[in-house]
């Protein structure tokens, strides 16, 4: 019989969550029911999937709370029982707060922990998998003190700081963790000794083989023709996408007839930090040669990815990107910084190129590197797929769920209702 859980991701079905949904169908390969509930839905422009329609209809949303919904998630929590609510109001009260009011904002989440409860008797999970480390993670973390469900989390960086305060407790009630890379893991281990769960394992998103494959051989740029640059990033400053500007305009300069294709969208759904951007293209007199897509589907990041010479991400911090393992796979030349985990992705001039972060010069020299050097881009492109088949296809991450269910889980299980 299947397990049936709770799959939480905030804000879902956002445009960089096209590695859960290949999650979600491989963990029911896996004889896991994982069923989508989050925190409230995104912003209609950055969620352009052609599955998104069918994701939305599939999850259960916590936010917005109406007053029924309150008064539901309040009968729930009464319904845990004075022991079991001491435990969760312990939590509330030592919990880290960041500002005068983060105590009061803590018993809002226990509120909305009321209503996860609630979802997950109705729907017979029997846990609770979070992918996130922020507030989604308090929340799983009060209704698993409210009642007998364990919960997980799974840690996507670049960094732990990024997902607020009162990580020792989110960690120290999990039932097990899993993380993206090794760099985050030794991170885990250094700043929250003592308070992890003993099972933690390292597994990397991945891509589907399947479907991430070219239609046509690749072509390799001509002097004298325009070179194709693809990136695909949400429009946030970690992206570094304002350093690809300046790569191109170096380019540029240099005689090279570049053109940009940025895929990706801000928070905000285009009124954030995509306007920063456009400020930068029209100062630097690059509104001919980058194009800001917006948040695209899957199949026009793949059309982009044909259509490239070469797959650029100028990103400040990464876990590990899964649109460079994209592009990866695709058989073209990829050259991005190293940062985060993405040295635990490539071999630097074996599979991809790896450059200093900041340093829009270097990334310059790196793409007109294997522009010209037909030898060097053809042992990128014919290593880098064998890399992502090898190493970060699409299942090992739900492997790595499934099998650390099926041995944490009902220790943890026995155990919370002891």
């Amino acid at each position: 019989m299947p397990k049936r859980i709770g799959f939480l991701i905030p804000e879902f079905p956002g445009q960089t969550h096209i590695f859960l949904w290949r999650e979600h169908n491989a963990l029911r390969e896996l004889d896991v029911e994982a069923e989508f509930v989050s925190t409230s839905r995104p912003p209609t422009a950055i969620s352009s999937h052609a599955w998104a329609d069918e994701a939305r209809n599939a999850t259960a949303y916590l936010l917005p709370i109406n007053v029924s919904d309150a008064f539901l998630a309040l009968w729930d929590i009464a319904l845990a029982g004075p022991a079991r609510l001491v435990k969760a109001l312990t939590a509330v009260v030592g919990a880290e707060a960041r500002f005068p009011l983060g105590h009061l904002r803590m018993l809002g989440i226990l509120l909305v922990a009321g209503k996860l409860i609630r979802l997950a008797r109705r729907h017979k999970w029997s846990h609770i998998h979070v992918h996130s480390c922020g507030d989604a993670a308090n929340v799983a973390m009060f209704g698993s003190l409210l009642s007998d469900i364990p919960y997980s989390l799974t840690l996507h960086g670049p960094t732990l700081e990024g997902y607020g305060p009162n990580q020792p407790l989110k960690w120290k009630h999990a039932a097990f963790a899993t993380v993206i890379s090794g760099r985050l893991y030794s991170d885990v281990a250094m700043r929250l000794r003592g308070s992890v769960p003993k099972e933690i394992s390292v597994a990397p998103m991945g891509v589907d083989l399947s479907q991430i494959q070219r239609n046509h051989p690749y072509t390799p740029w001509k002097p004298g023709q325009p070179c194709r640059i693809f990136t695909c990033g949400r429009l946030n400053p970690v992206k570094g996408h304002d350093i690809l500007l300046q790569t191109v305009d170096i380019l540029r300069k240099r005689g090279i007839d570049t053109r940009l294709q940025i895929a990706g969208e801000d928070e905000q759904g285009g009124s954030g930090y995509r306007k920063d951007l456009e400020e930068l293209i029209a100062v630097k007199g690059l509104g001919e040669s980058v194009e800001l897509l917006g948040a695209v589907s899957e199949t026009r990041v793949r059309q982009a990815l044909e259509e490239a010479h070469v797959f650029a991400l100028a990103s400040l911090n990464e876990g590990i990107s899964v649109a460079i393992m994209e592009a990866m796979a695709m058989e073209m030349p990829v050259v991005v910084t190293d940062v985060g985990g993405n040295n635990e992705l490539i071999h630097h001039r074996m599979d991809a190129i790896l450059v200093r972060p900041e340093r829009p010069n270097e990334m310059a020299d790196a793409i007109e590197d294997v522009l010209y050097n037909r030898e060097l881009a053809e042992r990128l492109r014919a290593a880098s797929r064998a890399k992502i088949s090898a190493r970060f296809h699409h299942r090992i991450s739900a492997q790595a769920l499934a099998s650390l269910l099926t041995r944490c889980q009902p220790a943890a299980h026995l155990h919370r209702k002891g």
